[in-house]
């Protein structure tokens, strides 16, 4: 089972994409990559909202998020949250164990 996190960071006048781009350039998200658990950490950019940052972060289990979350490295992430004035919408998702049903693979081109 893996945990997907979708966090939606918005702020004003580009603030979230500089919040991004902080986080790549000061190593924050390479370090966050790089804990045990982690499966994803990528930033993207709503097409029709220049102004919110979509993180996908994916984690193997609830275990291995319970220690990123207790880690000093939030505390670096809350900083640069304030910085930015960014708030957050956050979604939850939970891995289907059994894969995608034959009846949407129609949809998928690979």
């Amino acid at each position: 089972m893996s945990i997907t996190v979708n966090l939606y960071y918005t702020g004003t006048g580009g603030n979230a994409r500089r919040f991004a781009q902080e986080m790549e350039e000061q190593g924050i998200a390479d370090a966050i990559r790089a804990e045990a658990g982690n499966e994803k950490y990528e930033y993207f950019i709503p097409v029709k909202d220049p102004e919110t940052i979509l993180l996908i972060d994916s984690w193997r289990d609830q275990e291995s998020l319970d220690k990123h979350h207790a880690s000093p490295m939030m505390s670096e992430i809350a900083k640069l949250r304030e910085k930015y004035d960014l708030h957050m919408r956050v979604e939850r998702y939970v891995t289907d164990l059994d894969g995608v049903p034959a009846q949407d693979r129609s949809f998928i081109r690979e």
